[in-house]
């Protein structure tokens, strides 16, 4: 059964009775991992918080980007964005919350749920942006907004919270190379992508 679900959904994510739910579940981590950054929102510039809360945004980006589909609403950018945003702070924070333990952090409720959470922003993000047909102006937007994004978290001090002192070395370096590696990915992924999938690409129909 479970087995069946997951096949049907990585041939064809962008189902109604797949999208549904998924908004239902990022609309409420995206108001959860607010209040998670409640403190440090509060002590930064509302101009600058879509770069302080890094997951809860991509979250929300993800939602609007399942919202637009279901309305009909064509954009060829922030499908792109929502999706390799799931991508690189769901497993940047996953390489976080790993640090953390192993450097012998408590292992709690919280940061297991935060760890499995993220771990699912990865694997929705990957799930549908490699249905997508990648336009220029989109890759480019997307590269930029990572690339000012780690700018601002580790030249301007706008990163996120850490688990414990040491980490900020992994986190830039883990940070940066997501954005290179995505970077990678998206101006090498084949335009070609299975006839299925290519009718339901969002920005094509």
């Amino acid at each position: 059964m479970l087995f069946n679900l997951w096949r049907d959904f990585w041939r064809n994510p962008w189902q109604a009775r797949f999208m549904l739910p998924l908004i239902v579940i990022n609309l409420a981590g995206s108001v959860y991992g607010y209040y998670w950054y409640a403190q440090q929102l509060a002590s930064t510039p509302f101009y600058y918080w879509p770069f302080v809360s890094d997951s809860p945004f991509s979250t929300t980006l993800f939602t609007f980007a399942l919202i637009a589909r279901l309305r009909g609403w064509r954009n060829d950018w922030l499908p792109v964005v929502a999706f390799v945003c799931c991508l690189k702070y769901g497993f940047w924070a996953v390489v976080l919350i790993s640090h953390y333990w192993f450097a012998k952090g408590t292992v709690t409720p919280v940061e297991t749920a935060l760890w499995l959470s993220h771990w699912g922003m990865v694997l929705e993000g990957w799930a549908y942006l490699r249905t997508l047909e990648l336009k220029r102006t989109a890759v480019v937007g997307s590269v930029f907004w990572l690339a000012a994004n780690d700018f601002l978290d580790y030249a301007g001090g706008l990163h996120p919270y850490l688990f414990t002192s040491g980490q900020l070395p992994v986190a830039m370096v883990t940070a940066i190379g997501l954005t290179l590696m995505i970077t990678l990915i998206l101006f090498f992924k084949k335009r070609n992508i299975p006839q299925e999938l290519r009718i339901r690409n969002p920005g094509r129909e």
